[in-house]
């Protein structure tokens, strides 16, 4: 993915939709070549094993995700599909990779989904699932000296452009009466500000675990995504489908939606198991697993079907204007070209396949 990055960053002088679909080709390329896509393995068709083959992105955050992974309880359910999970760096990534058609399922957080539900990008999914609701778990961390946000004038933060952590740090400026364009903000990965902040490149970074540990353990933070959803800008990590997919297959929909409210279950009732699988995916200890579980919160099926979150066929849920309330914030930053109608956004949640999981 570091590779992919670079070749990215040469791209930076194209036509935005140019730029992207070629970094999709060069993603293309690189996981066909690193986890034998392509060919007989695209989606919805028939493997090496004569299987059906879905692919499905995931990150290194502490969630119930990693619990079906690690687990393996997809593959449980679904005897007959080859699995294949593909890791990425943020959910920026993601969208690269469905415009690529390299994954079928994934992990993306609410600012990356609101942009690939929006224009130039336009991206054919829908979100399914509520991963968690960001807490304490994304954070803003600066270097010893440096009291508050304002302070942050004329330093250089870090933060994956496009990600939850971006929307939160801009929404934060401008909470505290700081311009954007007085902080120069850049766009590093969670492990490359990691090497910048140790290297003394970089004064703060918003970024979330387990980078955030690390970061913490020299620095100060300044704010969590937990308080900059008081203050009225929720984000949360969420589970999209391409609409190709869920229309080819919706048992194996059913199937992963049923696995992942198996996997909510599981961190109720069984912490210290969940947070067992949770470490051995992040390579941290379980108490440590436990901890950054501890700082998200987590939804039921039947919870997500509330009015609040993505709600029911015919009553799409508060997160349609959630949405939609982020693509406003992206506008501002030009990160948009427009901001869709929030009919757009309700169109989109998954509720008729999160209904036939819960029915």
């Amino acid at each position: 993915m570091a590779t992919l990055r670079r070749r990215t960053a040469l791209l930076v002088a194209l036509p935005r939709r140019t730029a992207l679909l070629a970094a999709a080709a060069a993603l293309t390329a690189l996981t066909a070549s690193a986890c034998g896509f392509g060919g007989s393995d695209a989606q919805g068709s028939a493997g090496a094993s004569g299987k059906t083959v879905v692919r499905i992105a995931y990150q290194a955050i502490p969630n119930a995700d990693l619990v079906v992974k690690n687990q393996g309880l997809l593959e449980k359910a679904l005897p007959d599909v080859s699995v294949k999970w593909v890791k990425f760096d943020s959910g920026g990534d993601v969208n690269t990779a469905v415009i690529a058609g390299s994954v079928d399922l994934g992990l993306a957080g609410s600012s990356p989904v609101t942009k690939g539900l929006s224009a130039p990008l336009n991206i054919p999914y829908k979100v399914l699932w509520i991963h968690d609701l960001i807490g304490d778990n994304e954070a803003l961390v600066a270097k010893k000296g440096i009291g508050g946000i304002k302070d942050l004038v004329g330093k250089k933060v870090a933060t994956p452009f496009g990600s939850t952590s971006h929307y939160s740090l801009l929404a934060a400026l401008s909470s505290a009466g700081v311009p954007a364009d007085q902080v120069q903000v850049l766009d590093l990965q969670p492990q490359d500000a990691l090497a910048a902040w140790t290297r003394g490149d970089i004064d703060a970074a918003y970024v979330w675990t387990p980078t955030l540990d690390e970061l913490t353990k020299d620095g100060k933070v300044l704010l969590t995504s937990r308080e900059v959803a008081y203050a009225g800008k929720p984000t949360a990590d969420l589970g999209i489908v391409t609409n190709s997919f869920a229309a080819s297959h919706p048992e194996i929909v059913t199937a992963w939606l049923k696995a992942q409210d198996q996997a909510v279950a599981q961190v109720r009732s069984a912490p210290a198991k969940a947070a067992a699988s949770i470490g051995k995916e992040l390579n941290v200890s379980p108490a440590v697993a436990r901890r950054q579980l501890g700082q998200l919160v987590l939804l039921s099926a039947k919870e997500q079907a509330g009015p609040d979150y993505l709600g029911r066929p015919g009553a799409p849920g508060k997160l349609a204007e959630h949405l939609r309330d982020a693509a406003g914030f992206l506008k501002g930053q030009k990160a948009v070209d427009s901001v869709p109608p929030v009919a757009d956004f309700q169109k989109a949640l998954a509720v008729k396949e999160l209904s036939r999981a819960t029915g």
